[in-house]
Order: structure tokens, then C-alpha cells, then sequence
């Protein structure tokens, strides 16, 4: 074959191949080669999306606000006489308070301390010194316990004393310091005329005072003031008057009571009749006008039983840090688990029991005591 029909043929194959390509670019579409675990998200960008799906993230939790409270709430214990020993010269009798409790310091709450332990504070009266002092003073009665029995408290989950009474220095000033300092070691408050006690819980400030037939209420007055000015957002006051074995108040108490509320007490804490009298609601706050005795190693032959533990439950306001509100429980106590006699360690009423109605009807207020 001659060169040029090579040429010739050459050239042929060329055209031939030029028409291929000028068919193939007269269509308009292009193949995108397509990922085999994959969709095709559009044809104008070689964009896929995932075929086999992914799982979907775990939103982020966002945690919700705790609401503030509108309060907060405080409960406090109350309870009547607590005397730590016995009177004078009587310390070796056979049912004699240091005979009966000897050193078993958690013996005359044990029946209490369930109760006192799941309070905010407890508050008693003190009646009596704890002093190793021999001299008492010349009276009928003066009381005493070893400085030991300071642990009683402790161990029955009470916190702070009233020491504002008529037996407080039985055995003079000595015998009282020797208390001061006997609670102080034991860590227990305690509140007497100008000296005032201040307890903190659940960050609320509870103030306390303690007077003893107060002939003026100027005193008094200005214990709460100065509580208030502390900060304090609940102010309780002690007052140890009235006239023994009374089962109601006399006009003068229930007057004072109120002017000490009218001032701006949140509570008022009555002792020394030895017996219960009744809780009267005046002006939106309480009055408990005698608490009778508790564990009271003063009397070894019990002429009435009944007591009481009354828990109040304060509810302070978070916005104005004042008593907004208040609720009362009574639990219903012998001072006694035996009866005639006292073995020093009260016991809770059976709630369908005859003690318990009786301690109930001896609260109850009655407008008559009031004329």
C-alpha cells in the first residue's frame, strides 16, 4: 500500500472519532460518579449526604433554676422546769435524783430525744444550779446537780437554757458562774436578764431572753430591740412568773404577755407555776403562759404529772427576713414513768390516752382568763 493511501486512511479515522466526541457533547447532561453509601444531595455539586444515617446527637440538658423560697422554715422545742438534781441535804435519799439517775447522763431524755433531736433548737428552763458550791442559801429549797450534768443536755439534744428563774442562785453567785461556766464547756446557750443568746439555723438568727418577775417591761423591751438590731429574724422571751400550782394565768400575766407581744416578740415563754396553763393565740403569735415542769429532779413525790414538749415552727419570710407565719404542735408528756413518785424521765402520752386528753384541755384557752 502506497504512503499516501495510509495518509488517507489516517485521516478517516480521525473524522470518525471527532464525530463521536461532537455527538457526545451535544448532550446536555454530565455524570457525577456517585458514592456507593450515598445519596445524591443535588446534581449541580458533587454535595452527598449519608446514605446510612447517623445517630442524633443527645441535646444538651440545660439544668432547670431552682426556684428561691418564699420562707424558710425553723421549728423550736419548748419545755418546762428541768432541775439536774435535788434539794438540799437530800442527795443520798434512795429515790433522790442523783440516786436514780447516778451517771447515766442520757437517761432522763431518752423518751424526749428522738423528738428534740429533729428540731432546729430546743429551749428549757434551767431551774437550779449545777455547782460543786456547799453553801446554799436559806431557803425552803435550793437546788443543785454536779457540774457533770451539764451532759444531760447535751445528750438530750437540747440547746440553749433559760437561767432567768428563782432558783438560779440558790447556791449565790458562785454557784450560778459555776452554771455559766458548766453550759459554756458543754456548749449549751443560755440567756438571763442583759445577757441574751443568739442561735443560728438554716441560716435564720433566733434571739433569746429570759426575765424573772420583771416589775417593768422597759427591760424587756429593749432585749428586743437589741436582738432585732442583731439581725435577729425570730426573738423568743422567757418570763418566770405567775403563782404556783395555778392551772390558769392571772390578769397581770396575760396583760404583760400581750404588751411583750404588741412590742414584737414572736414568742412568749411562760414558767414557774409548776402546772401547765393554757397557750392562748393573741395577735397572730403565741403565748404559753407556764410550761409546768420537765425532767425536774426538785420534787421526788409528784403532785401532778402533766407536761408538755410544744414545737412551733416559724416560717420566716426570704424577701423581708420577718415571722410570716407560724404553726403549733403539742406532744403531750408524764413527767413520770411511774406514778404516785417520779423517776425523773418524762415518757410521751399515748395520743388515745387519758393523760393526753388531760394535758390537751389543760392548753385549751378560754376566754375567761383573759377578764
Amino acid at each position: 500500500m502506497s504512503k499516501f493511501l495510509h495518509l488517507l486512511i489516517l485521516l478517516a479515522v480521525l473524522v470518525a472519532l471527532s464525530g463521536c466526541a461532537l455527538s457526545a457533547s451535544s448532550n446536555n447532561s454530565v455524570s457525577i460518579p456517585q458514592r456507593p453509601d450515598s445519596t445524591l444531595l443535588t446534581d449541580a455539586t458533587n454535595i452527598y449526604i449519608s446514605a446510612t444515617p447517623t445517630s442524633t446527637p443527645t441535646p444538651t440538658q440545660i439544668p432547670t433554676a431552682t426556684p428561691t423560697p418564699a420562707y424558710i422554715d425553723v421549728v423550736v422545742s419548748l419545755a418546762g422546769d428541768c432541775t439536774l438534781g435535788q434539794n438540799q441535804g437530800t442527795q443520798n435519799n434512795s429515790n433522790s435524783f442523783a440516786k436514780v439517775v447516778g451517771t447515766d447522763y442520757a437517761y432522763p431524755f431518752k423518751n424526749a430525744v428522738d423528738i428534740l433531736d429533729k428540731d432546729d433548737l430546743t429551749l428549757i428552763n434551767l431551774e437550779g444550779a449545777l455547782t460543786d458550791a456547799t453553801m446554799p442559801r436559806d431557803k425552803e429549797f435550793a437546788f443543785k446537780g454536779p457540774l457533770e450534768y451539764a451532759n444531760i443536755l447535751t445528750l438530750g439534744s437540747v440547746e440553749a437554757v433559760n437561767l432567768a428563774n428563782n432558783h438560779s442562785y440558790d447556791y449565790a453567785d458562785a454557784g450560778l458562774n459555776d452554771t455559766k461556766d458548766a453550759l459554756d464547756a458543754a456548749g449549751i446557750l443560755w440567756s438571763s436578764g442583759n445577757s441574751y443568746a443568739v442561735y443560728e439555723a438554716n441560716g435564720i438568727k433566733i434571739g433569746m431572753a429570759g426575765f424573772v418577775f420583771p416589775y417593768q417591761l422597759q427591760p424587756i423591751y429593749d432585749a428586743i430591740d437589741s436582738l432585732r438590731s442583731d439581725g435577729c429574724q425570730i426573738v423568743i422571751i422567757s418570763v418566770h412568773t405567775g403563782v404556783e400550782r395555778m392551772y390558769q394565768p392571772e390578769p397581770q400575766a396575760v396583760s404583760m404577755a400581750h404588751s411583750i407581744i404588741d412590742y414584737g416578740a414572736d414568742i412568749y415563754v411562760g414558767h414557774h407555776p409548776h402546772r401547765l396553763q393554757p397557750i392562748e393565740f393573741y395577735n397572730g403569735k403565741y403565748i404559753l403562759y407556764s410550761l409546768s415542769n420537765f425532767t425536774f429532779g426538785g420534787q421526788p413525790n409528784l403532785t401532778d404529772k402533766d407536761t408538755a414538749i410544744i414545737q412551733c415552727t416559724f416560717s420566716v419570710s426570704v424577701a423581708t427576713n420577718e415571722v410570716v407565719g407560724n404553726a403549733l404542735e403539742v406532744l403531750p408528756f408524764s413527767m413520770t414513768t411511774t406514778f404516785p413518785g417520779n423517776d425523773y424521765c418524762p415518757i410521751p402520752y399515748a395520743q388515745d390516752s387519758e393523760g393526753y386528753q388531760r394535758v390537751m384541755e389543760k392548753l385549751e384557752w378560754a376566754d375567761k382568763f383573759a377578764e
